[in-house]
This record gives C-alpha cells, sequence and structure tokens, in this order.
C-alpha cells in the first residue's frame, strides 16, 4: 500500500523528532513518545495499604479461627478432667454389684462414705436412706464415668 510518494531523507529534521521521543524509553515514568499510551505512576503507599488490609484481614480470621479451637479443646479438657474426678470418686465409693457399660447409676452419700446404686432418687422417694444425692452417672465405654445430672456434687 505505498502510495507512490517518496520520502526525501535530507528533509527530515531529526533533532525535531528527538524532542519528541526519549533515548532510553525503558527508564522513564511516563509516555516516550508523543502518540504513547499514558502512564500514570501508582501510589505506593496506597497499594501497600491495601494489601496490610487485607492481610490483617486474613490473618485476624485465621487467629479467631484458632481461638475457638483452643476454646473448644480447652473445655473438652475440662470435661475429661471431671470424668477423671468423678471416676475415681465412684470407683472408691461403695458398690455391691458389676456395673454395666452405658447404664445410668446414682451416686449417694451415706455417713460420709459415697456409695453407687441401681435406684434413682425417685424410686427411693421419702424412704431414701442416704444422706445426699450426689449425682446421676453412667458408665462409658472407657470406663470413665459421664455425669448426666448434678445433685449435691
Amino acid at each position: 500500500m505505498t502510495t507512490g510518494k517518496k520520502i526525501d531523507v535530507d528533509k527530515i529534521d531529526l533533532e525535531e523528532l528527538g524532542e519528541k521521543a526519549v533515548e532510553n524509553p525503558g527508564l522513564v515514568s511516563f509516555a516516550h513518545s508523543i502518540g504513547g499510551a499514558a502512564i500514570k505512576p501508582t501510589d505506593v503507599g496506597k497499594v501497600k495499604g491495601r494489601a496490610m488490609a487485607a492481610m490483617q484481614e486474613q490473618t485476624d480470621e485465621q487467629l479467631k479461627l484458632l481461638y475457638e479451637q483452643m476454646q473448644t479443646i480447652a473445655r473438652q479438657a475440662k470435661e475429661i478432667k471431671l470424668r477423671i474426678r468423678v471416676s475415681e470418686r465412684i470407683y472408691l465409693a461403695k458398690m455391691g454389684f458389676e456395673p454395666i457399660i452405658g447404664k445410668v447409676y446414682f451416686l449417694y452419700e451415706k455417713e460420709q462414705q459415697e456409695v453407687l446404686s441401681m435406684i434413682s432418687p425417685e424410686e427411693w422417694g421419702s424412704r431414701m436412706p442416704f444422706d445426699a444425692w450426689l449425682a446421676s452417672v453412667k458408665l462409658r465405654s472407657d470406663h470413665t464415668w459421664e455425669i448426666i445430672e448434678a445433685g449435691d456434687l
């Protein structure tokens, strides 16, 4: 697609063209020629600020999740410690039978001695031979005792 016009190289003003472009275009932070795309410098502070805000939000969420998990673990540890204490008390209590896993039993106190019974306080009614009902407990498969309902424990 030539128009047939010849370019006269002698008539080209190289100095004028040099003023319209830069020598090392890769080193400037603006368009290097008149027809070049506009280059807007970014505000580095804004970019870093947004990145820091996103990082803070993400790490705060992760820390919150870890804190909730720690609370759950701490609660479970307290429950296990309580089961251990109750289990030790039950195994030191007077027991006239062999407990069955999964069954509910009743821990009483009589004359400062703890007693495990198969009979509930409701079944005893007013004839209850114990000084106090301490708890309703269930034997778990790991042979610890779970408190179903606490009385004077």
